[in-house]
């Protein structure tokens, strides 16, 4: 699916009516083509299905040395953002963590972040980037053993509604051993606040 960015710029244009302004006045001429271009880049993920990401990021490593099936693998606070699907809001300072316990194969690191990135890219909800990330993960290492703690502001509680500043939200995603296991859980959750 292609972002379909003259729809976006006539439809922003209206925005602009309906909120009583002037499209046409020099510091909003161009807003309708901005809006459309910005929304091409922070959607970007929305032009993939998660087996496609999984695919484009799915370069792996053979591991040699499968003995130690409780090593983890850890990457902590990939910063992201994203935008809520329910007001269209920034969730912002978001930052992903990602584990999970290699069987024969390990992704490179700056893959995890990339999934993390284009998982956000889309209208979303904090719980199903953790669900979407971890499915992800776990196709392309072949590993059911992952976890995701999610920690972001989001701006339709701090900046609209409510109007509570500073607030954050925090998920947790865990599959296979993380589910059941609280010492893998445990070990996790004070790598995370370290």
């Amino acid at each position: 699916m292609a972002i379909d960015k003259d729809a976006i710029r006539e439809h922003v244009r209206g925005i602009l009516i309906a909120l009583g302004d002037d499209p046409d006045r020099e510091g909003l001429k161009e807003t309708p083509d901005r809006v459309a271009r910005m929304y091409e880049e922070v959607f970007a993920g929305m032009n993939y299905t998660n087996d496609e990401i999984a695919e484009m990021y799915g370069k792996t490593f053979k591991e040699e040395d499968t003995r130690h099936t409780e090593d983890m693998v850890f990457v902590k606070d990939i910063e992201v953002f994203s935008y809520c699907e329910h007001h269209m809001a920034l969730m912002y300072d978001m930052k992903v963590s990602i584990a999970y316990l290699p069987k024969d194969k390990l992704i490179g690191l700056s893959k995890l972040a990339r999934i993390a990135d284009m998982v956000a890219r889309r209208l979303q909800l904090q719980e199903r980037i953790g669900t979407d990330i971890a499915y992800i993960v776990s196709k392309v290492t072949g590993s059911e053993d992952v976890a995701v703690l999610i920690e972001a502001n989001h701006s339709c509680m701090t900046a609209r509604g409510i109007k509570k500043p500073g607030t954050k939200t925090f998920t947790t995603t865990f599959r296979g051993k993380f589910e059941n296991d609280i010492t893998l859980q445990n070990k996790l959750l004070l790598m995370n606040t370290h």
